[in-house]
């Protein structure tokens, strides 16, 4: 495999819960950003209230709507969070965990 690898601090990706087809696409926009692709609306936005070069993938599912929170790191694609949104926001618990996870894999690295 060629491109960056993923590094997984926390969720998954995988059948159930999401459909095959969601996990597909989910699985396809991770290959394309660890090849170094800059993905923009619809597919990711990105999310500075989480921290710098954070974003989120957007997958709609049949009845869900999923959501993969990653970094862009120089050697690696992050990813902080995996979960259903379920509402316009993201809710700040999420936010706040996602801050924390991004914090602690920082002070790892140094």
């Amino acid at each position: 495999m060629n491109g960056k690898p993923l590094r997984w601090l926390h969720g998954e990706v995988k059948t159930p819960p999401m459909s095959v087809e969601a996990r597909r696409e989910m699985g396809m926009l991770l290959r394309e950003l660890q090849e170094g692709e800059l993905l923009s609306l619809p597919q990711s936005r990105p999310m500075p209230v989480i921290g710098p070069r954070c974003h989120e993938l957007r997958v709609n599912d049949a009845t869900k709507t999923w959501r993969l929170i990653y970094r862009v790191d120089p050697d690696a694609i992050v990813i902080v969070e995996v979960f259903e949104k379920r509402t316009s926001k993201t809710p700040p618990s999420v936010i706040d965990t996602c801050r924390r996870r991004v914090r602690a894999y920082e002070a790892s690295r140094t």
